[in-house]
Parts: structure tokens; C-alpha cells; sequence
């Protein structure tokens, strides 16, 4: 296995309402911690839509880019690769999905992906290079969905301060032969450097996330009390 280095859940101050780390210093301390990579994966949800009032859809996707945007100019100075992908919560479920292979212009061209439900958000990006993990499954409130309207499961989410029974998501994976990753779900800066993946090559844009994580397997980063449910 190689050793690119990246966190696939990460949150910025300027966009996650419970962020609490600007982006230039999010890029900057997941680089002085070793990390290769980051996915800025932003909460996306009616609520900061709408929030914005009258402005078309393609200025508030603008402001919805802003953290990784920011994080993004950061990365480049440091040589930090910042990749773009979406925590997405639709209206009629309190489940989050991490969505990687987006980009700026589908998320501008598919407007309020909020009001779609899984089966709907799945369907409408079968022919894409978009994959879909659920996030976080066996925390409080959340209900694990068809396997066949997923590509994975981030068996692993280090948020302290939620209990995300790390161990049921796995065997969920496994049991439903999900593709598994690991995430710090960095808000602040106690969650840093408590997950991500390892990968043999290296990614610098969401596309190329896609195809890696489709045909290579990946290391998970976990910490010592996950290591059983293996």
C-alpha cells in the first residue's frame, strides 16, 4: 500500500454552521499532522439555502463553495491536494451521505438536491462518477438504507462527541459488501488526525478520487479500540 494520506470529512467554519476552524487554518494543521488530502464534504441542506433569501441558486452554491474554496487556495501554498465533496442531508430523512465526484458546475446545474430522497439522488447519478457513502449509520436518529442505493459506508467516523457505534457500520459494510472508509468529521480542532484513509496513489481532484476508490482497496485509519471488529 502506498502512503497519500487523506481525511474524506471535513468541515469548515465558513459554510458547516457547527465548524469551528476557518479553512486556510483547517488545510494548514491536517498538513502540519502529514495529510496529503482533504475532502472539504460541507453540510448541505435546505436549511443554509434558504437562509440566503433571493439570490439565484448559482450565488448561493458560491457561498456554499466558499470553505473549500478557501481551503482550497490554502492547499495549493502548502501542497495539500483539497478535494471537493458534499455532506448531504435530504428533507425527508435525518441521514447524511458523503457524495464524492461532485463538482462546482453539477451542483449549480442540479439545484436543491435536498428535496430528492435516496432512491431519487441514486437514480439521478447512476450514469455519473459520483459515489455515495452513508455517513455516520448507526448514530442516534439514523437508519440505515438499502444497500443497492450506496457505493459505501464510512465505517469509521472519529467525531468525539458523538457515539457513531463505529464497530455495527463496519459489519453493515461488510455484511452488504460496501466499500468502507474512515473520517475524522473534523469540526474543531480536537478532531484532527483521528481518521482518513490511506491510498496507494495519489488524488488531486474529486474525479480522480472516484476511479481510485472504485478500483483500489484502501487502509482505514482508525483508532486502537476499532481494531476488533475486523
Amino acid at each position: 500500500m502506498g502512503n497519500f494520506k487523506i481525511d474524506m470529512h471535513v468541515h469548515t467554519a465558513e459554510v458547516s454552521r457547527c465548524g469551528r476552524v476557518k479553512a486556510e487554518e483547517v488545510a494548514k494543521l491536517h498538513h502540519e499532522k502529514g495529510y496529503d488530502g482533504i475532502v472539504i464534504t460541507d453540510h448541505y441542506y435546505e436549511k443554509f439555502f434558504y437562509k440566503q433569501g433571493d439570490l439565484s441558486w448559482e450565488e448561493k452554491i458560491e457561498n456554499y463553495l466558499e470553505g473549500y474554496y478557501k481551503a482550497y487556495e490554502a492547499g495549493q501554498k502548502l501542497g495539500l491536494n483539497v478535494i471537493l465533496g458534499i455532506e448531504l442531508r435530504f428533507i425527508d430523512s435525518p441521514n447524511d451521505y458523503l457524495v464524492y465526484g461532485v463538482t462546482p458546475e453539477f451542483l449549480k446545474e442540479k439545484a436543491r438536491l435536498y428535496h430528492l430522497g435516496i432512491k431519487e439522488f441514486s437514480d439521478l447519478v447512476a450514469d455519473k462518477e459520483i459515489l455515495i457513502y452513508q455517513a455516520h449509520p448507526y448514530r442516534k436518529a439514523m437508519e440505515r438504507v438499502k444497500p443497492e442505493f450506496l457505493d459505501g459506508v464510512e465505517v469509521f467516523n472519529a467525531q468525539p462527541r458523538h457515539n457513531s457505534r463505529n464497530k455495527l457500520a463496519y459489519q453493515f459494510a461488510a455484511k452488504n459488501n460496501l466499500k468502507k472508509i474512515s473520517g475524522s468529521d473534523f469540526h474543531q480542532r480536537e478532531d484532527l488526525d483521528r481518521g482518513g484513509i490511506i491510498l496507494a496513489t495519489e488524488v488531486t481532484n474529486s474525479q480522480e478520487l472516484v476511479t481510485v476508490l472504485k478500483e483500489e482497496e484502501v487502509d482505514l485509519l482508525t483508532t486502537d479500540e476499532f481494531d476488533g471488529c475486523k
